[in-house]
């Protein structure tokens, strides 16, 4: 299906045509002015100088071209130039019935694309904090936003699991228990199955090491050691490894499931160091790469760039990798096991630099061609009420998994304030909606963008929050319910023509999904999602306070009402789908 403003466009410059004007002025807008009018062209203001022509003379002309128009219930040409115009409501009837007997809701879907999200990044053998949280839920949302519109998308979680937080741990844990075979590297027997650490053990050993090596110069070389050792394939330290990686990555799996985030690639650094060897070989015999002061290194910089570009560094003057050289591996392998059209970074935007410098040594250096789509979002901070990056009360920073709960037993709280809801029950959707209440308080922001994180404001059920969003898809459930009880039958209803102008408008922003969804997928803005869903629920709720629903008398209006908010109500679910949650059955 087209888009609705499109189609508005388009009548609006035949009509422009039929008047002897060019067609290419009759652009529509949405009106900026609701009290006069919904729609507006400005375009007889641009061609009366061209024309010689008073431009209201221009607007009278196109508003006598569209009288008999079925789009549109009234037009009207004002000084100086005007074009406004409302809409018919049989049209707009006749084209949200459309959306809802098609699929995806008519929305025209992009030819397919494969794209690989890269977000999450998180250092194995470390507690998730609160600052994985934004890579992990935007990166989810826009995987869900692109899939929705029928790309090929593969998320990966690309751990740091190769470098010197590896070695840290290993430092530490020779130091707390050095007869551990791992560290004898005489040893030729099977090494232990079970690990010598648990995940409350590595979780302490990781800040202690890295706290000692910024004191102890020596103990920060033997960690560098111990990560060279275990780069270099030494067997002990690679034993001990894959224990580091099985109760992280278990662990990880296990929080990132309470965001409902989902990767399907649990890859790393250390998957692509078998590419290294003969990425760098490759690239320094075709001179892209080159020695510097014993590192090696590729020149970026181009001679537009109004900013100081320094050289990606591939391998370290130690001859040790860098997340540079794992991220180059990174893209020759998905080039060659996918063949993405697109991929796509969310990490911190002040890593902007780091993606700019990667992306053209790949281009450099040939891993991957022009045609492959290389982009970072870089997203903001989120801080505390005082404006400064979230911390706990005594200033440290909070684990993602006490985040989670605090959020949701806070809601749970709440939720309890309704004497009619058993435990289980409000547990049950405490986490629900605490879960909407944290997700969409991130995603409604503009993901570049530092924003306050607000627990009191995110929970509530009033304003633009995700309570907000599913009470609203609740109150449609338990109408639609009630209607059932009554006998209805959904299957047999079908929307129809407004009555009211709050059930025309319901309409009108339902008509603007595809537009919504267009700009969300091309712009990988989950926020612009947001805004829609909060338009429509504001929409919904305007409707339903000024309308008689149920208590209507006329049970074939009383159907289209019921069809139209059921529509509504599978709109707000797909689209909060894409946030990556889900509404209860009754809050």
């Amino acid at each position: 299906m087209e888009k609705l403003l499109d189609l508005i466009s388009k009548e609006v410059m035949d009509a422009f045509e039929k008047a002897g004007y060019k067609r290419e002025a009759g652009r529509v807008s949405v009106s900026n002015r609701p009290d006069l009018c919904e729609y507006q062209c400005n375009g007889a203001m641009a061609l009366a100088k061209e024309c010689k022509c008073a431009p209201i003379n221009i607007a009278n002309a196109v508003s006598d071209a569209l009288k008999e128009s079925r789009v549109f219930e009234s037009v009207e040409a004002v000084m100086p130039g005007f074009i406004n115009m409302n809409l018919s409501p049989a049209f707009l009837a006749d084209y949200v019935v459309k959306m809802s007997e098609s699929d995806k809701f008519g929305i025209d879907l992009p030819k397919s694309e494969t794209i690989i999200v890269d977000y999450g990044g998180p250092n194995v053998a470390k507690a998730l904090h609160v600052g994985h949280l934004r890579p992990a839920i935007i990166g989810e949302s826009i995987k869900r936003i692109l899939k929705f519109m029928g790309h090929k998308v593969i998320g990966d979680v690309h751990m740091g699991d190769w470098g010197t937080p590896m070695g840290l741990v290993m430092t530490e844990l020779r130091e707390r228990k050095p007869d551990l075979p791992y560290f004898d590297e005489s040893y030729t027997g099977e090494y232990p199955k079970e690990p010598p650490f648990t995940v409350a053990d590595l979780e302490e050993i990781y800040p202690t090491a890295s706290a000692k090596s910024k004191e102890d110069p020596d103990y920060k070389a033997r960690a560098l050691e111990a990560t060279l050792k275990l780069q270099n394939g030494v067997r002990g330290y690679r034993a001990l490894w894959d224990h580091i990686m099985n109760v992280s990555v278990n662990d990880m799996k296990r929080i990132y499931e309470k965001l409902n985030v989902e990767f399907d690639l649990w890859n790393g650094e250390s998957t692509v160091q078998y590419l290294i060897p003969d990425m760098v070989k490759e690239m320094k015999e075709s001179g892209v790469a080159y020695e510097s002061d014993g590192a090696i290194v590729i020149d970026v910089k181009k001679d537009t760039d109004t900013k100081e570009i320094p050289p990606c560094i591939v391998v370290k003057s130690d001859g040790a990798s860098l997340y540079n050289t794992t991220d180059l591996a990174t893209i020759k392998e998905r080039v060659i096991k996918y063949d993405p059209d697109q991929m796509i970074y969310i990490t911190d935007k002040r890593q902007d630099l780091y993606f700019e410098q990667v992306f053209r040594a790949a281009l450099k250096a040939g891993l991957v061609s022009d045609k492959v789509t290389l982009s970072h979002i870089g997203f903001g901070t989120m801080n505390g009420k005082d404006g400064k990056p979230f911390k706990t009360r005594d200033g440290g920073v909070m684990r993602l998994e006490y985040l989670i709960k605090d959020i949701q037993d806070k809601m749970y709280e709440k939720i309890k304030e309704n004497k009619n809801i058993d435990d289980v029950e409000a547990r049950k959707t405490a986490d629900i909606v605490g879960l909407s209440a944290l997700l969409y308080g991130d995603l409604s922001n503009q993901a570049v963008k530092d924003y306050v994180f607000d627990v009191d404001r995110f929970i509530s059920f009033e304003g633009n929050t995700g309570p907000y969003i599913l009470y609203t898809i609740v109150r449609i459930k338990s109408i639609i319910s009630k209607y059932k009880e009554q006998g209805g039958d959904l299957s047999t209803l079908k929307i129809g023509t407004p009555v009211n102008a709050s059930q025309k408008d319901l309409m009108k922003v339902l008509a603007s999904l595809s537009q919504t969804m267009e700009g969300a997928a091309a712009e990988l803005a989950p926020h612009r999602v947001c805004a829609f869903i909060y338009d429509l629920a504001n929409a919904f709720n305007s409707f339903y306070h000024e309308t008689k629903i149920l208590s209507e008398e006329n049970e074939a209006r009383k159907g289209e009402f019921i069809a139209l908010i059921n529509f509504t109500k599978n709109v707000l679910e797909a689209c909060i789908d894409m946030l990556g949650f889900e509404a209860p059955e009754r809050m």
